[in-house]
């Protein structure tokens, strides 16, 4: 049983569902570019309009800061949703005053043009609560930040948790709290800085840290292995002992690479070569990392029951320094298919990754979501969480 509320903890029958979602969708030119995150949402949508709710539909888009901009409007997203639910009313309000009948649809306008939403005003959640008889959360991505329809208005009107959240929810705590062991994580990017909780919780948690990326040049010149002209950390290498450290003590293994693609410069079709980790040349850089390592992430994915994955293992972005990360995100698709893996992945950069060597339909489960994410992996309570636990 969820230890959160859920959809089916509610009689919805002719109640309005205030429903919580991420729709802060890519626009170019006016063009929606991915439709990926509204797409996700449409489940829970077609749930409670079939308990018999009507829906008020609400999200944010972009950064106004509390301003009116026009090209920030939700307006544009109707007709999506409209493809998406073709037999269903849709409707926009921009000040809230429509009332969804039950079967109908509200859209409100962004979330974000009011300056209470970000700075959790409570007249605005209750300006919120007010609207509907019943709060659905279904924006785990957004659910790291304290606003007014994140966090406040779920302390106005009974809440729940929608079907995207609480799947969101359910794998994540599956995968790192009650996970089959042995569990290891992939950790890449390019600073230990901004992901010190992520490694100090993780090390807590699992029994192998697999760290790449130009984070993985911190560690090894901490080790006293030179990086050559390598982006490096150098001022956390103390930090990076002590992580070390604490992972010996808490039998975590980190595995570090043993050698590296390097070339001269970050950009596309670079002369490169494959070194040994600890022979790097001064003029050099790491970009990737090379095939020993790769065979090394391989031997050990084949050993482990649980995998949770945030960040690539090189410069992804640039052929051929994707090589790694497609050839590790390969193998562990691999084993996942094979039902010898439970594999979980989020972070922005993690699922472009993911996307750029194919195995996104693959994995166990890919999250949306960015900041959330990596506040989950740092073992944090997200605001948006809390106020659904029973």
């Amino acid at each position: 049983m969820s230890i959160f509320r859920t959809l089916d903890d509610f009689d919805m029958t002719g109640k309005r569902v205030l429903l919580r979602v991420d729709m802060n969708v890519p626009i170019h030119d006016g063009v929606i570019t991915d439709t990926t995150r509204i797409e996700r949402t449409i489940p829970t949508l077609r749930e409670v309009l079939a308990k018999g709710a009507g829906i008020i539909l609400c999200s944010h888009l972009g950064r106004p800061e509390g301003r009116v901009i026009e090209k920030f409007s939700l307006e544009p997203l109707m007709q999506i949703l409209r493809s998406f639910l073709p037999n269903i009313n849709i409707n926009f309000s921009p000040d809230g005053e429509l009332v969804a009948q039950p079967g109908e649809i509200v859209l409100l306008e962004n979330l974000r043009f009011n300056p209470g939403e970000e700075s959790n005003t409570s007249d605005f959640a209750r300006f919120l609560s007010k609207l509907g008889d019943i709060y659905i959360n279904d924006a785990f991505s957004c659910s790291h930040r304290a606003h007014a329809s994140i966090d406040g208005v779920a302390h106005f009107m009974p809440s729940g948790a929608g079907r995207l959240m609480q799947q969101e929810l359910e794998t994540l705590d599956h995968a790192l709290n009650n996970s089959a062991h042995p569990v290891a994580a992939v950790v890449g990017g390019n600073k230990i800085s901004t992901k010190l909780g992520v490694l100090e919780n993780l090390i807590s948690k699992v029994d192998h840290l697999i760290v790449g990326g130009a984070m993985a040049n911190t560690f090894l010149y901490a080790s006293g292995v030179p990086v050559g002209t390598s982006l490096c950390e150098e001022n956390m290498a103390v930090t990076a002992r002590n992580i070390i450290d604490k992972a010996n003590n808490s039998d975590c293994k980190i595995h570090l690479p043993v050698d590296a693609v390097v070339a001269s410069k970050l950009s596309y079709g670079s002369v490169s070569s494959i070194v040994p980790i600890n022979e790097i040349p001064e003029e050099m850089m790491v970009l990737d990392v090379g095939p020993g390592t790769v065979d090394n992430i391989e031997i050990l994915l084949d050993t482990c029951k649980t995998l949770v994955w945030n960040g690539p293992l090189g410069a992804f972005e640039f052929k051929p320094f994707d090589a790694g990360t497609n050839a590790t995100a390969k193998a562990a698709a691999k084993l996942t298919v094979a039902g010898k893996l439970l594999t979980v992945a989020g972070g922005g950069d993690t699922m472009s990754a993911l996307e750029n060597a194919g195995v996104t339909k693959n994995f166990t489960y890919i999250s949306s979501a960015g900041g959330a994410f990596l506040e989950w992996l740092e073992g944090k309570i997200l605001p948006g969480v809390s106020v659904l636990i029973k």
